[in-house]
């Protein structure tokens, strides 16, 4: 498929893939004589994931060491522990908010006080 059809298929723009395509994180699979680019379902797969994986919070730096195979365990590593910060995060604020939805604010706010416990 050619970069404008992979880019429809994939719900991001030209420039995207071009973007994306300059960091070697896609890579067109072959070039007609005319200088267009052709794309296989393995660069859209891809083109996807790294769209999803980046709504989930990698950087494209992440990306593309997650996609360097030696590099893969410590990437990994690093965001599991990131992962697991924000959850209890967001755990704290989950149960602040319930406590306002309970109890109405009090002396200070529980919302506050939940994101500044270690």
């Amino acid at each position: 498929m050619r970069i404008s059809e992979l880019a429809r298929a994939a719900g991001v723009g030209v420039s995207t893939v071009r973007f994306y395509e300059r960091r070697g994180l896609v890579v067109p699979t072959a070039r007609t004589h005319g200088g267009y680019r052709h794309y296989d379902q393995e660069a859209l797969r891809r083109l996807k994931f790294i769209r999803r994986a980046q709504r989930l919070g990698f950087t494209l730096t992440e990306l593309e060491q997650l996609l360097d195979a030696d590099e893969f365990g410590d990437v990994i590593t690093e965001k599991v522990t990131e992962i697991e910060e924000r959850i209890r995060d967001l755990d704290r604020v989950r149960l602040a908010l319930l406590e306002v939805a309970e109890n109405g604010v009090r002396e200070q706010c529980p919302i506050i006080a939940a994101l500044n416990e270690n």
